[in-house]
């Protein structure tokens, strides 16, 4: 009984889920650089920061389409990934920094499968200077946010 109260307290503590789906996929440029240098497992990482902004974005507006696809077009990290670490030994997970960033492309849907909003973003750092004390995908997170503020005001507006 103790074990039955336990779990069902421990459901009513879960978040409920977002009814709106969000499906990323990539571009074949984009998954042939996950493929070749950064590692498959970057690209889960991208896509999981892209779901959660869109979704706080959309929780924040009171909006909430049916489906939301997106497309990462082109990603490029701040400082190496676990692969590329170990591909090439001279690169330092600390001072080994680069210019990074994203760019988006999305599509919103209706109920209905209507599209009723579209937005294409790209945003990459251009002075290495702000790039001091980073994290792997600082920029790219950056774009990611400006994204989901984007398509939210866009829905928002409709």
């Amino acid at each position: 009984m103790k074990t039955m109260l336990a779990a069902i307290g421990a459901l009513a503590i879960l978040p409920v889920a977002a009814a709106t789906e969000v499906a990323v996929s990539y571009s074949e440029d984009f998954a042939e650089e996950l493929a070749d240098n950064y590692g498959e497992r970057e690209g889960a990482v991208l896509t999981d920061d892209i779901v959660d902004d869109l979704t706080r974005a959309f929780e924040r507006a009171g909006i909430e389409p049916a489906k939301v696809d997106v497309t990462i077009v082109d990603a490029k990290p701040n400082r190496p990934t676990f692969e590329q670490l170990g591909a090439q030994p001279g690169l330092d997970p600390i001072r080994s920094i680069s210019i990074g960033g994203m760019e988006l492309i999305g599509t919103v849907y209706d109920a209905d499968g209507n599209v009723i909003a579209t937005e294409e973003y790209g945003w990459f750092e251009n002075n290495i200077d702000d790039v001091f004390g980073a994290g792997t995908w600082n920029d790219s997170n950056r774009a990611s946010r400006q994204f989901a503020r984007r398509l939210t005001k866009q829905l928002s507006e409709n």
